[in-house]
């Protein structure tokens, strides 16, 4: 496994238009970009602090599955992302430690990073994301 650093937090909100100003307002960070990932069904927003990025996540469609964790379980804390190089191969390691993987190979994420997720039954209850940048 070669992991560098936190990528950024996954934080469910209901309304991106509504969330963005309590970010940027009382905490002083900037949006610097919003995005659609269309196939997640989700509209994003992310803030940079230090090396690691917020991700805000509004869904685009209830049965989606950011609608179906804030009908589930209101807003709050989705994911936790980690960077790194050697996706495929990461993720070959952990399967082949019998890690349950959601994505057993690398898909297309928000920012044009390549992204697999973790099954939270095997981490101890928290969805994480693996991130690659695929420029790098």
């Amino acid at each position: 496994m070669h992991l560098t650093h936190i990528e950024h937090i996954g934080i469910a909100v209901r309304n991106l238009d509504e969330a963005i100003p309590f970010w940027e307002e009382r905490l002083g960070l900037k949006c610097y970009a919003v995005e659609e990932v269309k196939d997640q069904k989700v509209r994003t927003a992310f803030f940079k602090i230090g090396q690691s990025k917020i991700e805000l996540l509004e869904s685009t469609d209830p049965e989606g599955p950011i609608g179906k964790f804030v009908e589930k379980k209101g807003e709050g804390i989705h994911h936790m992302a980690f960077a790194g190089t050697g996706l495929q191969g990461n993720l070959d390691e952990l399967a082949g430690k019998g890690v349950q993987l959601i994505d057993k190979a690398p898909r297309k994420g928000a920012e044009g990073l390549n992204i697999a997720f973790l099954h939270p039954k095997a981490t101890g209850g928290v969805l994480l994301e693996l991130c690659e940048d695929p420029g790098k």
